[in-house]
């Protein structure tokens, strides 16, 4: 066999023809972590006025509706708590309800104080919006006149186990 002046440089250096460019590759570690989340909106101005009621009965519970509320959180058994951070003037009584999102439970109209109530319990890693919220308030004869006044709601969202 006649070999080239190419050839026997190649074979001179260590390569054959069928010899190619040798595939190289490298590795690198990535750390990654997504911490708990959980997050909660409220949106809406709602407004409570008790301007009537039957002769003989209390005066007639208002309702508020056409808030909302929105959450976000990708723990399991979560809740959503709800108070108020003075108390309600005597025979006055203010209540929330908050609808549930798909698979968790809502605990109903839920009289506001200044402990926190559950509202809606068991929402698992979900972020749900548009979600209905009541508000209504109730006043018996002995709570008398009481001027327009405000409360704000707290609401706070914890995750689960």
């Amino acid at each position: 066999m006649k070999m080239t002046h190419t050839a026997a440089l190649l074979l001179a250096l260590g390569f054959t023809a069928a010899r190619g460019a040798m595939a190289q590759t490298s590795t690198q570690t990535v750390t990654f972590e997504v911490d708990p989340i959980n997050q909660i909106a409220v949106t809406g101005t709602p407004s409570l006025l008790i301007n009537a009621a039957s002769a003989g009965n209390a005066p007639t519970s208002v309702t508020a509706t056409g808030s909302s509320w929105a959450v976000t959180t990708n723990q399991s058994g979560a809740k959503v708590t709800a108070s108020i951070a003075s108390a309600m003037p005597t025979g006055v009584t203010l209540s929330v309800q908050l609808g549930a999102p798909s698979g968790a439970t809502s605990a109903g109209l839920k009289a506001l104080g200044t402990t926190a109530v559950d509202v809606v319990t068991g929402i698992t890693k979900l972020n749900a919006s548009s979600l209905a919220l009541t508000y209504q308030l109730d006043a018996t004869a002995a709570a008398g006149v009481v001027s327009s006044s405000t409360r704000v709601v707290t609401y706070t969202v914890t995750g689960g186990v």
